[in-house]
């Protein structure tokens, strides 16, 4: 049985734009008129950007990359920073230009970036003055000079990055060179459909962090995907029940390298002609004062942000409500309890959960606009164009509240994952992607999570890829085997456990000294954190066993040691 949406029509998607053709100049149905209104607000100083100033710095920037870098097609610039107001600038000159467009946690370490330097042939780095450091020593590893390396403009100025071209510096250039006639990369008909505009990382199902491959026409789809599902720019009840507002403004704390906050945080909510408030780096305290201070009318969220706003202390000193309109949750399911205290916070403002992955280009479910609560647990309906399978596990369709892996077809779907014709095959399917989520589909169009059959971790929203882990496990002296799975974690949602197998001569000192055991265990957990970024770090602790579980053709049964670590999570909250 197919499923589809139940919000109504897709509208038309232009398949010849980029994504700065798109924001800049597009004119859609479901685009309110923006006029005066502030694209972008600078959290910290309160000072906004219009649509003039964002197109002359773009534009700016492009020139300048151009005569500098020559940044041309398919060039990649990857991004090596937390938010920041010119974060946007710099893709959409990017894009300008013909490139495409990478974005890396400014938290990685020097080996994780080194990986993603190396997986998208990047040649130009744009970086966070605090994260210059790590750049260096990636960059270099991976042949990139550092005259290719620049930096977004951040006060004070240190002595490091006092060294490097300035993001300001560049579009200062660019204008005192700019034409008239510039008007950047032109694509034919069609064409958006496969020139790439980003490559995001994802795990898949299974794996290494991939490159997923992402055309300008994903992006735009989905914009207008949601656009249609929200009837943004409709006057289908009255103003002050609409979800999105003209002048309406949204905090944009999401990471606008991860896929949530780069399509629906900044790229949704400017089309929908609402404000974004960037803010560079999120604390929880300072989120609610930014709520405040900017009259934040809309939060987009992920799950530890949401345990946060229903069980911090510091929430009683605000009355949110008196701004807050909207709340959506993304990246994991929220549970029952935690959606009813969120309906108690806020009890006039839409709050539900969606769903999506960085293969189909973001959101293919949430909750239907002819309710302001989306239903406790689900992951919503449908979005306009999107049609979901549910297969079993001996291959046949599964019906209404049936469970088997959901599998998604969307105009926002990704082309693949560069340069890895294997995973690309397993994950996209005859035009479907296979989600690794075990769900069930009730005769509302709800989409209700039970599992997720595929290894791979969600932690804080961020995925984690066991395999990744277990790399840096096994360089560890005293191990010689290790499987890593995710347990449950109400903060995080998911946390990793490393199931480790001793040396003989690890094991033999922990048979004469059982002390030992705790020193090496703690030894494991430090590696990990001194090689990998912190939403990796071994948080649910280091168990050692005899022996991991495979199956015949060798591969771990990963399942097996989840299910142990659940029970043994368990035992130990009993006690």
């Amino acid at each position: 049985m197919e499923i589809y949406s139940p919000a109504g029509p897709l509208p038309s998607i232009p398949d010849n734009l980029t994504v700065p053709q798109f924001i800049f100049d597009f004119k859609h149905p479901s685009r309110p008129i923006r006029g005066d209104i502030p694209w972008l607000i600078e959290d910290e100083t309160g000072r906004s950007i219009g649509e003039h100033e964002l197109r002359r710095r773009t534009n700016g920037l492009a020139v300048a990359l151009r005569s500098n870098f020559e940044i041309g097609e398919d060039d990649v610039v990857l991004i090596f920073s937390r938010n920041h107001i010119d974060y946007p600038v710099a893709i959409w000159a990017v894009h300008r230009l013909g490139g495409i467009i990478s974005g890396a946690n400014p938290d990685f370490s020097s080996d994780e970036l080194l990986y993603q330097l190396k997986a998208t042939n990047a040649s130009v780095l744009i970086v966070h003055p605090e994260a210059l450091e790590t750049a260096l020593v990636a960059a270099r590893d991976v042949g990139i000079p550092p005259k290719r390396i620049i930096t977004f403009d951040v006060a004070p100025v240190t002595k490091v990055s006092n060294n490097y071209r300035t993001v300001e510096a560049l579009i200062n250039e660019g204008l005192s060179r700019f034409e008239p006639s510039f008007v950047g990369r032109v694509l034919k008909p069609g064409e958006a459909r496969t020139k790439l505009a980003f490559f995001n990382f994802s795990s898949g199902t299974t794996g290494k962090p991939k490159a997923v491959a992402i055309p300008h026409y994903s992006l735009i789809a989905n914009i207008i995907q949601v656009a249609a599902h929200n009837k943004v720019n409709e006057d289908y009840c009255d103003r002050k029940d609409q979800r999105y507002r003209l002048g309406d403004i949204a905090i944009g704390v999401l990471p606008l390298y991860h896929i949530y906050g780069l399509v629906v945080n900044l790229h949704f909510s400017l089309f929908c002609a609402m404000s974004v408030v960037v803010v560079p780096r999120y604390s929880f305290v300072e989120m609610l004062n930014s709520i405040v201070r900017h009259r934040i009318s809309h939060l987009l969220l992920v799950p530890p942000q949401v345990i946060l706003l229903c069980k911090h202390p510091a929430v009683k000193k605000y009355e949110l409500h008196r701004y807050i309109r909207f709340l959506m949750c993304g990246a994991a399911p929220l549970s029952f309890e935690l959606n009813r205290q969120l309906f108690e916070l806020f009890p006039d403002a839409h709050v539900g959960q969606s769903y999506g992955m960085t293969e189909t280009c973001t959101v293919t479910n949430m909750w239907p606009i002819a309710r302001k609560r989306g239903t406790p647990g689900s992951g919503g309906q449908l979005i306009p164009g999107t049609v979901a399978r549910v297969m079993k596990t001996d291959g046949s369709l599964a019906g209404y509240d049936e469970a088997g892996e959901l599998m998604i077809k969307t105009p926002s779907v990704a082309l693949g994952y560069a340069d890895n014709v294997e995973a690309t095959r397993e994950t996209f399917v005859d035009g479907w992607v296979r989600t690794g989520d075990e769900v069930k589909i009730d005769k509302n169009g709800e989409i209700w999570i039970l599992d997720r059959l595929k290894e791979i971790m969600k932690v804080r929203g961020f995925q984690v890829a066991p395999a990744e882990l277990e790399g840096c496990i096994l360089e560890h002296g005293d191990v010689s085997s290790v499987c890593v799975v995710g347990v449950p974690d109400d903060y995080s949602g998911e946390v990793p456990m490393a199931f480790v197998v001793l040396t003989f001569e690890a094991a033999r000192r922990v048979n004469q000294d059982p002390s030992t055991a705790e020193r090496i265990k703690g030894s494991i957990v430090k590696h990990v954190a001194d090689n990998k970024v912190t939403y990796k770090h071994l948080v649910g602790g280091v168990e050692f066993i005899d022996m991991i579980p495979v199956s015949p053709s060798g591969k771990l049964l990963r399942r097996i040691l989840r299910d142990e670590a659940k029970e043994m999570r368990k035992s130990k909250a009993k006690l």
